[in-house]
């Protein structure tokens, strides 16, 4: 209760009928984020274990090969423009419209250096069908860029129910013309399709919400904005090459509009970065943990025996991804209080070990090695970014510590009874019955868990959400 406490303490800089406005909308636009985003998992988890079933580890490493290229790509597409929109808030509706000109030159860009390079990738990877398969998926390139600047006005404007209901039925056409296709016997081709038709989906219903004039991009006119975005797209582009064999974590819709809404606040900052690392922690933790307990169960239950080649990597990826599922926010803070140049040099050095750390480990271990490399040194290239973070907004330790102890207790006391169930389960039994018992033992234990030890926390969260709900005006 300490940590809820110092919460709201902490926040007394701000205007109380601003903060409470503030946390009525962070709560709503984090709710409607929070169903989508869960809806919009099981549906994808849904269809990536049926495709996954219906093609191959072959067709999904071609299209992974065309990913390492087009991830590079894509950030350099987008250029941090997005948000250099949400950190220089006073940006005049010309120079908005001027950024909105430059994403659509630079995603065709993007789209020309494709096709530049794709029949020289072909060759590197010895894959004849990667040229092709490049140049189809750059397309989104083009596509995404029109919805760029729209996309980061409506997070800066907090219209996180349309956002949300946009991310459900993208996913829900992707999720029902990805099966088809796989079924159809399209192959690698499923994943391509998807790729642009999610590009064609998302980009048109944001462009039906937000519609952004254009004007011809003029340098002098958006310095300020091109430095920051610059800033983030090394930083990013830094860690993209630390992170060539990562796993996907949670990264925030809702956290860097309201970080932006409350930049000049460090008290605010302090509450809302902690508040939303723990509510992302209390998912994350135990999903991680979790998969990485279950793992060699999952993969030859769900996927087969094809498959079998990926459960030390995954075991070890997915405990890492706990930890990597907290950090994006850290980078936000940087980017929105304007001290991305410190990210962008911490993530320069993380281009430079982590890579030599995989080069190291798969040499040696192979795919063990890789992700063994990850979860060593992953670590150590963050601690900078903590230490800068927690110094820039003045949070003790002990704060951010007490924000992440629900988590930790609850999903340590869920890891010793999934254990005990696979001890006590034993190897005649069948994998599948196993799977089942030790998901939902764990399920049980992690809630009572959270539940006993922290009820105090889950009561305080409760009486702010009713607050909120009783105070709404309304949808945003």
């Amino acid at each position: 209760m300490r940590h809820v406490t110092a919460l709201s303490e902490s926040a007394g800089s701000q205007p109380h009928a601003e903060r409470r406005a503030l946390d009525r909308s962070l709560l709503r636009g984090v709710a409607w984020t929070a169903t989508a985003k869960w809806a919009s998992q099981a549906l994808s988890w849904v269809s990536w274990l049926i495709v996954a079933r219906l093609l191959t580890p072959e067709d999904y490493g071609l299209v992974g090969m065309a990913a390492i290229y087009l991830g590079l790509i894509t950030l350099l597409s987008e250029f941090g423009l997005g948000t250099a929109v949400l950190a220089v808030r006073e940006l005049s509706v010309e120079q908005i419209n001027q950024l909105n000109s430059l994403a659509v030159v630079l995603g065709l860009a993007s789209l020309l250096a494709s096709c530049v390079v794709a029949i020289p990738l072909g060759r590197f990877f010895h894959a004849p069908h990667l040229p092709l398969v490049v140049v189809a998926m750059s397309a989104t390139f083009v596509i995404t860029s029109f919805k760029t600047i729209p996309l980061a006005l409506l997070q800066r404007d907090l219209r996180f129910k349309a956002l949300a209901l946009i991310d459900v039925s993208q996913t829900l056409v992707l999720a029902t013309s990805m099966i088809g296709l796989a079924v159809a016997g399209f192959r690698y081709w499923t994943l391509v399709c998807g790729a642009v038709l999610g590009a064609v989906v998302s980009t048109g219903a944001v462009l039906s919400l937000k519609h952004q004039s254009f004007a011809w991009p003029r340098p002098k006119s958006l310095t300020h904005a091109i430095s920051l975005s610059s800033n983030v797209l090394i930083a990013r582009l830094c860690w993209y090459a630390s992170a060539v064999d990562k796993v996907a974590t949670l990264v925030g819709q809702v956290t860097p509009a309201f970080f932006s809404a409350v930049q000049t606040d460090r008290a605010a900052i302090r509450r809302y970065l902690l508040g939303i690392t723990e509510g992302i922690a209390l998912i994350t933790f135990p999903i991680s943990l979790g998969l990485a307990l279950v793992a060699r169960d999952f993969v030859l239950v769900v996927l087969g025996s094809k498959w079998q080649a990926s459960i030390a990597p995954l075991q070890l990826l997915a405990a890492s991804a706990a930890f990597r599922s907290i950090t994006p926010l850290l980078a936000q803070v940087l980017q929105i209080i304007r001290d991305a140049r410190f990210e962008m040099w911490r993530t320069v050095a993380a281009a430079v070990v982590m890579p030599t750390s995989f080069y190291l480990g798969g040499q040696r271990w192979g795919t063990v090695g890789l992700a063994m490399a990850w979860v060593l040194v992953d670590p150590v290239v963050a601690f900078p970014l903590y230490r800068r973070v927690f110094s820039k907004i003045e949070l003790p330790f002990r704060a951010y510590f007490g924000a992440l102890w629900p988590a930790l207790s609850g999903t340590a006391l869920m890891a010793a009874v999934v254990l005990a169930v696979g001890a006590f389960s034993g190897s005649e039994q069948s994998p599948g019955l196993r799977l089942v018992a030790q998901v939902g033992a764990g399920a049980i234990s992690y809630g009572l868990a959270c539940l006993v030890l922290h009820r105090g926390r889950f009561k305080a969260f409760r009486e702010l959400v009713m607050a909120a709900r009783q105070r709404s005006e309304g949808p945003l």
